[in-house]
């Protein structure tokens, strides 16, 4: 049984991509991530680590088991916003294999994205959580303080359909 205490928080780096590939075939909710080919998985992972690592537009942040692995991760965007004091940090994903949810990582990778958006001056922090998710069922955010926002209403055009 892993705890919260062993898994390791940190940046991202290409050589996380076979883990972090091997992870996201874990997620029960993206059939398409289980069939892709795994060195597909990999090279489309690693592109998207390098240029994560190239520009400073958005951090992936990974919670790496003690013996090896990774049980979880959160990525962020960091969007200029005009009409606020300061950027926003925009969690697009956060992932925790099976075995490591409800074990503290998913609030100690939130702790992560909090802690650079503050060193980064960042206004506020946003994310979608889908009401059907057991993150959102158990009030994970809730608990943590992220209050939902009922007066905004989320679109999405879907380009790859």
């Amino acid at each position: 049984m892993m705890r919260a205490a062993n898994a390791l928080i940190r940046r991202t780096v290409a050589e996380d991509a076979p883990a972090l590939a091997a992870l996201l075939r874990t997620l029960e909710r993206f059939d398409w991530l289980r069939d892709e080919p795994p060195a597909v998985a990999v090279a489309r992972v690693r592109s998207q680590l390098e240029r994560a690592a190239g520009d400073g537009s958005y951090s992936v942040y990974v919670a790496a088991a003690p013996g090896g692995g990774l049980v979880g991760y959160a990525a962020v965007h960091w969007l200029p916003y005009f009409i606020l004091r300061g950027p926003e940090g925009y969690v697009s994903e956060l992932f925790l294999s099976p075995e490591a949810r409800g074990r503290g990582v998913g609030s100690r990778l939130l702790e992560a994205v909090i802690e650079e958006a503050r060193a980064r001056g960042c206004s506020r922090l946003s994310l979608l959580n889908n009401r059907r998710r057991e993150s959102y069922e158990r009030g994970f955010y809730a608990a943590r303080g992220w209050q939902e926002r009922g007066d905004m209403a989320n679109f999405v055009l879907f380009l790859d359909r």
